[in-house]
């Protein structure tokens, strides 16, 4: 083909600049690369109807701007401005950033925490009835949350549709469940209405390649595909929906093989490690109840060996190893389709020696601040998203109602939204986890110094 089209770069840049070229010469455009720039196969209608059959649902769509635009696509097709949305407070940042866009209340409800370990377990059954008590248009749940825990989400769909109330779940990092004995069931096989994933989070999808996938029962299939496109952008690039369909192929061909092949390295691996330690340093399966937990997930509990997850961290960036996430308490290790054996052999090769070497007296773990704070409203998220603010000093901040999301990063999860109340807690909470070296994320100032609030 000789393209008198977008992309810019017509796939030749390197006769440009080959280093250009290495990036750019690879990308297909979805419009006149994939299809024509008419659409005239249907190519991407035909790979999301495959999808949709996949995971055994009404409607698929592909997104190139990850969970995020899927996340604020479903939530736009939801309701009337003004009305109540009951929302998990483990929710992602692209959730409260909907809520904004489409002026939905939220119902917060708090997870419930394990007290051994100051884990969030997942929102139980009872957080969910007082939410429905409110007449919410639907319930918002991040499932599987990101330490691997999930909720009992039978009974709590259950719950929902006895109230015609759909349920909607987030599951970025679940996009492998449903494919294998031994990993849990995805939750529209549990009979959720929505399911959002990230196909490259635990899938080998490309970056920022999303699925969303809904039921037409208690959803309007016409106004979640207005807002979809509504959202997303008018260009997206092929590469990423090209990974979609093929991560999709992969399943459904040997999908079983590969999680099984995973969970057994994943289960190897911990045994060894754990085989040093006299104190269960990781979370396991049968450390919650059935399905409550992905069993691919590694989540090292650093403060078992007395030490701490960032300085685990540092350690292993030394070797070239990239961790997921790392907190005071915690450590979460990503592993995925694409982790053979010998990835596994050389992480424990070089963890081992550096937990030993840190290894102290374990101490108890504190409940993460993005699991405890319960949130005191000042105003609508909405209202303080538009309102006209100022900066203050950390010192007089308490009290004042917060213009900023902010948010350790990752998880992600909010520890203050636009419209809320700083408190003590909050203040203090972020500058030590701050000076702990996690990453505090969207705050105007970085360095915690002041704090931008509404006047």
């Amino acid at each position: 083909m000789l393209p008198f089209t977008i992309p810019g770069h017509k796939q030749k840049a390197n006769k440009l600049d080959a280093g250009l070229g290495v990036v750019v010469d690879r990308d297909t455009p979805l419009y006149g690369g994939l299809d024509e720039i008419k659409l005239t196969h249907g190519t991407l209608k035909k790979a999301e109807h495959l999808a949709a059959n996949a995971w055994g649902a009404d409607y698929a769509r592909f997104s190139t701007g990850g969970s995020t635009h899927a996340n604020q696509a479903i939530i736009l097709a939801l309701g009337q401005p003004g009305q109540k949305i009951a929302v998990s407070r483990t929710a992602h940042r692209s959730v409260l950033s909907a809520l904004v866009l489409a002026d939905l209340q939220p119902i917060w409800m708090v997870p419930d925490i394990d007290e051994a370990t100051g884990f969030p377990m997942g929102i139980g059954l009872a957080e969910v009835q007082r939410a429905l008590g409110e007449n919410p248009i639907a319930i918002l749940l991040t499932e599987p949350g990101y330490l691997g825990t999930i909720s009992d989400l039978a009974p709590v769909i259950e719950a929902a549709h006895a109230q015609a109330v759909p349920v909607i779940i987030d599951a970025a990092w679940g996009g492998h469940f449903g494919f294998a004995p031994g990993i849990p069931q995805h939750c529209l096989q549990l009979g959720a209405d929505a399911l959002i994933t990230s196909i490259h989070k635990a899938l080998p999808g490309y970056s920022a390649s999303a699925l969303l996938l809904a039921q037409g029962k208690y959803l309007n299939l016409a106004r979640i595909e207005q807002s979809f496109e509504t959202t997303h952008t008018t260009s997206p690039a092929g590469a990423p929906l090209a990974s979609i369909d093929a991560t999709r192929a992969l399943l459904a061909q040997r999908g079983e093989e590969l999680l099984t092949q995973l969970l057994a390295n994943v289960d190897a691996f911990k045994a060894r490690v754990q085989s040093h330690f006299d104190i269960p340093i990781f979370l396991n399966v049968g450390d919650f109840p059935v399905g409550r937990f992905d069993p691919v997930k590694i989540v090292l509990r650093a403060n078992q060996l007395g030490t701490s997850g960032v300085v685990i961290e540092n350690e292993l960036i030394k070797f070239g190893i990239r961790v997921e996430m790392a907190d005071f308490d915690t450590m979460v290790f990503l592993a995925t389709l694409a982790d053979d054996a010998d990835d596994f052999d050389l992480l424990g090769d070089r963890l081992i020696p550096i937990l030993q070497k840190l290894q102290s007296t374990p101490r108890e773990s504190a409940t993460a601040l993005s699991w405890s704070v319960v949130p005191q409203v000042g105003a609508s998220m909405r209202s303080a998203y538009f309102a006209n603010t100022e900066m203050v000093a950390a010192d007089k901040a308490v009290g004042r109602i917060s213009a900023d999301l902010i948010a350790p990063y990752p998880p992600g999860v909010a520890v203050v939204a636009p419209g809320e109340i700083l408190t003590e807690q909050i203040l203090e909470g972020l500058a030590t986890a701050k000076a702990a070296g996690v990453r505090i994320a969207y705050a105007t100032d970085s360095t915690l110094a002041a704090y931008r609030v509404i006047l």
